[in-house]
């Protein structure tokens, strides 16, 4: 099975598992962001573009579940992970409490992108105290989780990120 139909089955079960179970499971009122940490996760393994397309992807079918405008996850999730995807690079090493750091940071980063970027363009997500609370929350649940899904990944994916292999380089 191709390393792209894996990645779509993973963000087709991640987004799932946070539209179905998670609304139960409410941590401070708030639910994890799964296909953020997948694409994260993914940004931190295999560089800022994969990253990127991942959260996009990650982030539309996660917008397709919300009544804000389609693509505002998708913009927040791809920024987020293309920017760990930077940052990864100056990395040497993975300490072990990477995950759960990047996790709760990217969290944190793409809850307030959402915000700012649909306050921006005029969408109903609330600017107020409460919502930067359950922002908080979420990044919270993110990091709690993000070890889950960074190991997912990685069983998912293979140990090792597999070479792109692309008709010009050759």
């Amino acid at each position: 099975m191709s390393r792209t139909v894996r990645l779509g089955a993973l963000i087709v079960l991640l987004v799932v598992v946070q539209v179905a179970v998670f609304p139960h499971l409410r941590l401070l009122g708030a639910v994890p962001d799964l296909g953020l940490l997948l694409a994260v996760a993914v940004a931190y393994r295999d560089g800022p573009e994969a990253g990127l397309v991942t959260g996009f992807f990650a982030g539309v079918a996660f917008d397709l579940f919300l009544e804000t405008p389609t693509g505002l996850c998708a913009l927040a999730y791809s920024l987020t992970a293309y920017g760990v995807g930077v940052l990864q690079a100056g990395v040497l090493r993975s300490p072990r409490f990477v995950a759960p750091l990047l996790g709760g940071l990217a969290g944190l980063v793409s809850g307030v992108a959402f915000v700012v970027i649909g306050v921006l363009v005029g969408a109903d997500v609330g600017f107020t105290w409460h919502t930067f609370a359950l922002i908080a929350a979420a990044a919270l649940y993110d990091a709690v989780l993000a070890p889950l899904v960074f190991g997912l990944t990685n069983f998912v994916l293979g140990r090792e990120p597999e070479p792109i292999n692309t008709w010009y380089a050759r």
